[in-house]
């Protein structure tokens, strides 16, 4: 039996004007959950180092090497004959045997080298803090008040130029005792840059500023702590570098004089007992503290010194 299906003629147009079927598009894999939990995040680029200067290290390295390389030849060139100065190699073995044990005691006045050192910086250290507990205050009061600067300049003029040891026969008479006399003579050398220099800071703060402490009624001490200290704090630290420089110049002669245990005795005393050698190790180990003194400042100064960019 054969069966026909007919269709009306509107299901038959409607047949023909539909649009073709668009094709499927291709699926895409499902995503796992390890995937779907993982960020996407780009790759961090590793920072650059910076090349290293090799000529800028070679500069700053080499001359202060080749300035003691051609000091070392000099002196063994000057020595090479013999005679009574020591030779580079000789000095090297004095100093090597010295600090083998820079602390012994045989008595009052046989001690280390480092005895030494650490009784004269302690000398310098009571003159010097006591400088600069009368210098400093004394500047800040000489920069600001008119006429305390017309009363005490006359006398910083007069007495700033005085050598150091001119002091010395009057710590002597007054204390009567080689230590205190040391110590005040350290004391009245050290004190004049500090106070110089503190006073020139406090007259160059700007006058508007002081304007505005006075618009706001502040009062004398808030002046100086909030306005003048901050401001004259590189030249206070300026004027310490110095005296702490002066300080330990002027403690090796004044204890060649005084003598007692310290860095200018032991010179003193080696000299009289003819060992150069050691002389000159204490010329070396005497620069190195200083030196030491004055980059630990600088290094202090930086840290509140501020520039305007």
């Amino acid at each position: 039996m054969v069966s026909a299906v007919f269709h009306s003629p509107r299901e038959a147009a409607t047949a023909v004007e539909a649009p073709a079927a668009t094709p499927a598009a291709p699926s895409r894999p499902a995503m796992t959950p390890v995937d779907a939990a993982a960020p996407r995040t780009a790759a961090k680029p590793q920072p650059q180092r910076d090349p290293i200067d090799w000529k800028g290290l070679a500069l700053r390295v080499l001359p202060p090497v080749i300035s003691i390389a051609l000091l070392i030849g000099l002196w063994g060139l000057a020595t090479q004959k013999g005679g009574s100065f020591p030779t580079p190699a000789a000095t090297f073995d004095a100093a090597v045997k010295l600090f083998s044990d820079p602390f012994y005691r045989n008595g009052p006045n046989d001690q280390g080298i480092g005895w030494n050192i650490l009784n004269s910086l302690g000398r310098v250290g009571m003159g010097f803090g006591l400088a600069a507990l009368v210098g400093i205050p004394l500047g800040f009061i000489i920069g600001r008040f008119q006429f305390a600067n017309r009363m005490v300049s006359p006398l910083i003029a007069l007495l700033k130029p005085v050598s150091p040891l001119a002091w010395l026969p009057i710590g002597l008479l007054a204390f009567k005792s080689a230590n205190p006399a040391a110590i005040w003579t350290i004391f009245i050398c050290s004190i004049w840059p500090m106070v110089v220099n503190t006073a020139v800071g406090v007259q160059r703060v700007p006058q508007d500023y002081l304007n505005v402490a006075r618009v706001l009624k502040l009062s004398e001490w808030k002046v100086i702590t909030r306005i003048l200290l901050p401001a004259v704090l590189p030249y206070v630290l300026t004027g310490v570098r110095l005296s702490v420089g002066t300080a330990w110049l002027v403690i090796v002669a004044a204890e060649m004089l005084t003598g007692g245990v310290g860095i200018g005795f032991w010179v003193w005393d080696e000299w009289n007992n003819l060992n150069v050698a050691h002389i000159l190790i204490a010329i070396f180990v005497i620069g190195t503290v200083g030196l030491l003194l004055e980059w630990m400042l600088m290094s202090l100064a930086k840290q509140f010194t501020f520039d305007g960019d």
